[in-house]
């Protein structure tokens, strides 16, 4: 059983909802990267969601678009994100960790290479935002070597892809709550149950559901219909500007903490 399947099982038996926050890898200081993973499982979260830097994040909105400007302009790039994941390993050997991104770094990388040295470092899933199921092929050397790809499902998919994307899903589906980019403030509650629903009705993964989550309240309301929340764009603007250890642990728990309250209330 991967860490992600482990980690879902867990929460379902004690009856609790999952809280994925999404932080950009490097930002905003590369030396203190795996310092705030560290902070953000220490405040609550269940599993990481590393969003690797890219120059044209096509389903992000200004806030993550600018945490990845930054990130590359400090030279984070994808070997970077993975010496940090096997530097958490070294003390955090139980949370899942999915890399986020787009398909350009690691078709550069090397799918293999990518595939080889992404296990070895202790990545459990990868989420490309620009690799749709029916291109997922190219994603095979990935899989093969134990990786779990996260699929993506909106309010816009067709009744038959829908079932498609259940039928394939594996760790979590990732249900997008309205068809735009990240960190748009809106939500609407009664639609999204009713979608989540039909996922959960036809697919054997667990629902996650992002965009649009930016506190404790739109937390929990999503909490009382899905397996767990994703919780990105806040974060990263939360933590945006700061520069030492200490202060961008303080500012990781102190957004998280009253979020994983509310999720577990």
């Amino acid at each position: 059983m991967s860490r992600i399947d482990r980690r879902f099982a867990e929460l379902k038996a004690a009856g609790r909802t999952g809280l994925i926050p999404f932080v950009t890898a490097g930002d905003p200081a590369p030396q203190h990267a795996v310092a705030l993973m560290h902070a953000l499982v220490e405040a609550g979260a269940d599993v990481i969601e590393l969003g690797v830097p890219f120059s044209d994040p096509m389903a992000d909105g200004p806030v993550i678009q600018h945490a990845s400007e930054r990130a590359i302009e400090k030279g984070v790039g994808l070997g970077d994100v993975l010496r940090w994941v096997a530097e958490f390993r070294q003390r955090d050997a139980q949370t899942p960790i999915v890399l986020m991104g787009y398909l350009n770094p690691i078709e550069i990388h090397g799918y293999a290479r990518f595939a080889a040295e992404a296990v070895q470092a202790g990545v459990d899933g990868v989420l490309i935002v620009d690799c749709p199921l029916e291109e997922s092929a190219v994603l095979q050397p990935l899989k093969d070597a134990g990786l779990q790809q996260i699929l993506l499902a909106a309010p816009t998919t067709a009744p038959l892809r829908m079932v498609q994307l259940c039928g394939s899903a594996q760790g979590f589906l990732y249900y997008v709550s309205f068809a735009g980019i990240t960190g748009a403030a809106r939500l609407s509650t009664g639609d999204i149950a009713a979608r989540v629903a039909d996922i959960r009705a036809k697919s054997k993964a667990p629902v996650a559901v992002g965009f649009g989550v930016r506190d404790a309240q739109s937390a929990k309301a999503i909490a009382g219909f899905a397996d767990a929340v994703v919780i990105g764009s806040a974060l990263v603007e939360r933590l945006a500007g700061a520069s030492d250890v200490e202060d961008i642990a303080t500012r990781a728990k102190g957004f998280l903490a009253p979020i994983r309250q509310a999720l577990d209330a």
